[in-house]
């Protein structure tokens, strides 16, 4: 802080509020952060280093003339960049549960905090406060959420929360397939969970052992497959394929069949309109025999 003088000037002081920091080059102050800079004919000056908000606040620079006493005061303000003091930690929770995350952050001017989903489609906006509320949360807002601080002074603070959303096994891909006998055939199930599924496979109630007539399963992530390496009339027939988390389980049918075997992909309705057409044509050739 500066303050001018001339050559009437007898005395001089710098106050911050009521406590004197100098008078003339006399350090009153016990702050070894305030120091004097110059006390000429033309200027009284302090300086203090490393400012907090603490030394926010009116500072008087105070002369004496002979004449009466003068003063001229300078307000002090203290900008702090915005900065994330305390937000939550990284949270698992099963779907369907509610979810608050909090964000606090500090500066000078006050920072204004925002929350955005950083899901795969993009940037979601979340919510323009120091807490996001999510009622019924789903597996789509899993993933991470970032926290924003900002303020003019210096670039935003920005903090990252990781929120992963437990659900049950859903199968999303289980198809029937066909293998000639003595050729290789795959059956491969695959279902999304978290935690990820572990798999088990059944031929009608007995349930399959990896290396064991024929047959491996490999189970990695989402997909698990049943291998059998020489295909035999016996392998044909209905499997199961179940998956299974901490949340719960579910199931497909998958077929293996042998060529020219009639097959839809598990579609009861089209083998019964198949039927249906095949005993009208019957119907006919008997009609046109009488």
């Amino acid at each position: 802080s500066r303050c001018t003088v001339d050559d009437r000037v007898t005395r001089v002081a710098w106050l911050n509020r009521s406590t004197i920091l100098y008078a003339g080059n006399d350090k009153w102050s016990i702050d070894n952060r305030v120091v004097i800079v110059s006390n000429t004919k033309t200027q009284y000056s302090i300086k203090i280093h490393n400012v907090d908000v603490y030394d926010e606040g009116p500072y008087t620079c105070s002369v004496q003339t002979d004449n009466h006493p003068k003063t001229s005061r300078v307000h002090l303000i203290v900008q702090v960049p915005p900065q994330i003091v305390n937000i939550s930690s990284d949270i698992t929770v099963n779907e369907g549960s509610s979810v608050t995350l909090m964000c606090l952050a500090f500066g000078r001017p006050e920072p204004t905090v925002t929350w955005r989903h950083l899901s795969g489609k993009g940037l979601g906006f979340a919510s323009e406060d120091e807490y996001l509320e999510i009622t019924g949360i789903t597996r789509e807002q899993s993933g991470e959420y970032e926290c924003s601080a900002v303020n003019d002074v210096a670039i935003p603070d920005v903090r990252k929360v990781k929120v992963t959303v437990n659900y049950p096994p859903y199968i999303s891909n289980a198809k029937n397939t066909g293998a000639s006998v003595g050729q290789k055939g795959i059956l491969q199930c695959e279902a999304s969970a978290v935690p990820v599924a572990e798999f088990q496979w059944f031929k009608e109630d007995t349930r399959l052992a990896n290396g064991l007539e024929g047959v491996r399963i490999e189970s990695k992530g989402r997909l698990s497959t049943l291998t059998f390496f020489n295909v035999s009339e016996k392998d044909y027939g209905n499997y199961t394929c179940v998956a299974t988390n901490k949340l719960g389980n579910t199931n497909a049918s998958i077929i293996l069949y042998g060529p020219g075997a009639v097959h839809d992909g598990g579609n009861a309705a089209s083998r019964a309109a198949a039927g249906l057409c095949l005993w009208a044509a019957l119907f006919t050739c008997l009609l046109l025999d009488f």
